[in-house]
């Protein structure tokens, strides 16, 4: 276990310094000057270069790469051009409304799927199985926006239990709290998790009905287990590493969904920033946020893979060779 956890650092870092000269070569190839948007189209030429040597961005590439590196190795993200505050203390701001709202998604998204998966794969070819698969089906063809704007339509404007936007903190000084601040991220979460709920529980089921014709699950069922046990205490357990790696492709795909989520129920979390980060040309911002969701997808796959090593231990064993 201690070679196998070693060369998934190694190959995490190297991935997570792949990432960053693909986030910095892309934006450094994006069209636009950042100083002459701060200063404006009509400002001097002469004011828009020196601004941009203030900022450093009349340095080489690999000068402005290497000392990115190496403020990122000081914990040191700059500040940004926009808004003059530390960058740091702006993603962990934001990061604090965006990746509760992830997991929540993520989490709605175990808690309703994983259940109707296993009904489903008990139940093949059954009436219950195939409507199931049609409300899968149907679930996998809706946009996340436009499930947002239903729902604000739906619990907002005509029931009025949620609001339609806004978030009111986590903390009582903010004028909010938990449990108003999670009853906000609610219909955000409804929206995001819908489609990963139908693409998870699609794919519990096929996980299931493979073990399912398992010789362990026909000895379980002759020494008398019931179908719960069954399901819950053998199947599922063994289709777990499909599921896992679905889970963490699902945790990529909601932190990109949440950007326009946010911007629909006007939440001031991480996607929101980077849209006016965008917008402003904030390359220090864009830089370091999208190299923090990068490093966030990085970090759940080396999680994901831990987690399959844990379950299924010949997994180590097939990674060293």
């Amino acid at each position: 276990m201690l070679v196998f956890l070693t060369r998934r650092l190694l190959t995490l870092v190297l991935t997570l310094l792949a990432a960053s000269a693909v986030v910095f070569a892309v934006l450094d190839l994006l069209p636009g000057n950042a100083a002459q948007v701060l200063m404006g189209p009509d400002a001097a030429p002469e004011a828009v270069a020196a601004l941009a040597a203030q900022l450093g961005l009349d340095a080489p590439a690999w000068q402005r790469y290497t000392d990115w590196l190496s403020a990122l190795a000081r914990a040191d993200l700059g500040e940004s051009y926009a808004y003059g505050e530390p960058v740091w203390d702006m993603l962990c701001e934001r990061l604090a409304l965006t990746l509760p709202l992830t997991l929540l998604a993520l989490g709605l998204s175990c808690l309703l799927a994983l259940p109707l998966g296993l009904y489903a794969a008990a139940r093949q070819h059954q009436p219950a199985d195939m409507a199931l698969s049609g409300l899968a089906q149907l679930g996998m063809a809706v946009p996340s926006f436009w499930l947002a704007i239903l729902l604000i339509l739906l619990f907002s404007v005509h029931l009025q239990w949620f609001a339609a936007g806004g978030f009111p903190g986590w903390s009582q000084a903010e004028g909010g709290g938990i449990l108003p601040a999670l009853k906000a991220l609610v219909l955000p979460a409804l929206a995001l998790a819908a489609v990963q709920t139908a693409i998870l529980a699609r794919m519990t089921r096929a996980a299931v009905l493979e073990v399912l014709g398992e010789d362990f699950i026909r000895t379980a069922r002759a020494k008398g287990l019931g179908q719960h046990a069954v399901l819950w205490g053998h199947a599922l357990r063994n289709a777990l590493v499909p599921v896992l790696t679905l889970l963490g492709l699902q945790f990529a795909n909601l932190l990109a969904g949440a950007i326009v989520v946010e911007n629909i129920f006007y939440l001031p979390g991480l996607g929101r920033l980077m849209f006016q980060a965008i917008a402003n040309r904030d390359l220090v911002l864009v830089r370091n946020g999208v190299l923090l969701l990068a490093a966030l997808v990085i970090v759940v796959g080396f999680v994901v893979d831990v987690l399959h090593a844990l379950i299924d231990p010949r997994i180590q064993g097939r990674r060293k060779a």
